[in-house]
């Protein structure tokens, strides 16, 4: 690890009057701003040779001058195959399959078994998160126990089990033949990585009702980096949802709840923490946007991201010592591995959940299914965790929940409008 006691002169307070809780930060280490740059030091230490040996093999002209058993490793790597597929049908989501002649009790059977699983997976895997960033393991009468503080171990137990999921699917079933350079999916993955850190994170800070509220109102980044990253335009209902969601959440964080417990606190160190969350995350949405414009399938852009998510997560890891202290916790807390196998089972079957029913009901349906969801996580996380809402911190949750089902709304009136349009009319895009 750095040098500790120059850490302190060179990072300030976050704001005037925050205290870092004792029970939080033992020392400066754990403090999240020095671990962030830390393991962004681990990323950099894999991301910079990487880039310039890309640059070498470039400049080099290496699909004409290369030879040898490494030869296509390194043009699938660098290079890939360059065949971009012509048509890209709503950006990062694949086709939806039309119901051949399937009986209504099916289709019905088949949308209660998506909405089950992304609910169960996702509320699970929430409930879960909260519980493993916010409690003590092994207390007891005598000893209060420990927290586990490295969101970064988790980050990466996440990313393995996914990379597994993905690549037995990838081996298991026909994909398209792959065509993007590999070292493309590493951007998605940094801002991934970053900002899963930045959710897990936040939980020492925030509460989990505060979490969810902030993820639904990352449709406004999204924009931003929509017009920013890919030049996109959007219509007027975009920006007056956006609107709602902005005075929603608004409402929720600045109403205040008597007798606050330190859990719910939403302190400075929490709203940054959300707010590179979002950040990176619009960031990945939208790269992985630009990604699918070569023929891909979602489960090969899982499996692609997730590859360089293990590489870049482990590899800090072990830079940093960590990897060997997050076991010895787990070895020391057998409740702590189930809970964090659980979260990682639950991460990876989510994601193909997501690409089933999408490929089966359509981006509307799927939406609707996982607002839903984020209104029952609010619920379950103040029942089970004991956090208190005012009755203005519920008006803006029902304006953010209200606003969402009216983009879902709009968005598919504007769809049905665009099938009617001449040919030369194509409709303005969508985030």
């Amino acid at each position: 690890r750095f040098c500790l006691p120059l850490v302190p002169a060179s990072l300030p307070m976050m704001a005037t009057g925050e205290e870092i809780a004792p029970a939080l930060q033992d020392s400066w280490g754990d403090f999240w701003l020095f671990r962030f740059f830390v393991n962004a030091a681990g990323y950099a230490s894999i991301v910079v040779p990487g880039f310039l040996l890309i640059q070498y093999f470039k400049r080099r002209n290496y699909l004409e001058t290369g030879r040898g058993i490494c030869f296509p490793v390194i043009k699938s790597c660098v290079f890939g195959s360059e065949v971009k597929s012509v048509h890209q049908d709503d950006g990062s989501l694949p086709l939806r399959a039309e119901p051949t002649e399937s009986s209504t009790a099916r289709q019905v059977f088949k949308l209660l078994f998506c909405a089950a699983g992304l609910q169960a997976s996702y509320l699970t895997w929430g409930v879960l998160q909260e519980r493993v960033m916010t409690r003590t393991y092994g207390a007891t009468k005598t000893d209060p126990g420990e927290k586990f503080k490295d969101s970064q171990f988790l980050v990466f137990m996440n990313r393995i089990l996914a990379f597994t999921v993905a690549g037995l699917y990838c081996a298991l079933t026909k994909q398209p033949r792959h065509g993007a350079p590999m070292y493309k999916y590493s951007f998605a993955s940094l801002s991934n990585i970053l900002s899963s850190w930045c959710q897990y994170e936040a939980l020492k800070y925030i509460s989990f009702p505060t979490q969810v509220l902030a993820k639904a109102s990352k449709v406004i980044p999204v924009m931003m980096m929509g017009k920013l990253v890919s030049r996109k335009s959007y219509e007027y209902w975009e920006y007056l949802t956006a609107a709602l969601i902005s005075v929603g959440v608004s409402m929720f964080l600045l109403s205040s709840a008597p007798n606050r417990t330190v859990s719910t606190v939403t302190t400075f160190s929490g709203i940054v923490l959300l707010a590179g969350y979002i950040i990176f995350d619009s960031f990945t949405s939208n790269w992985q946007d630009a990604l699918f414009t070569y023929k891909m399938s979602p489960v090969q852009m899982m499996f692609g991201v997730n590859v360089f998510s293990c590489l870049f997560t482990v590899g800090s890891l072990l830079e940093q010592g960590a990897l060997l202290e997050s076991l010895r916790f787990m070895a020391r807390h057998s409740e702590f591995t189930a809970h964090a196998v659980l979260l990682s089972v639950c991460s990876a079957c989510g994601q193909l959940f997501i690409f089933y029913t999408i490929n089966q009901f359509g981006a509307a349906v799927f939406t609707i299914i996982m607002t839903l969801r984020q209104a029952f996580a609010i619920l379950l996380s103040c029942l089970i965790y004991g956090h208190t809402v005012t009755v203005v911190g519920g008006l803006g949750i029902a304006v953010v929940f209200m606003a969402l089902f009216l983009r879902v709304y709009a968005r598919s009136r504007m769809k049905k409008r665009s099938k009617k349009l001449p040919p030369g009319e194509a409709p303005v895009q969508k985030v």
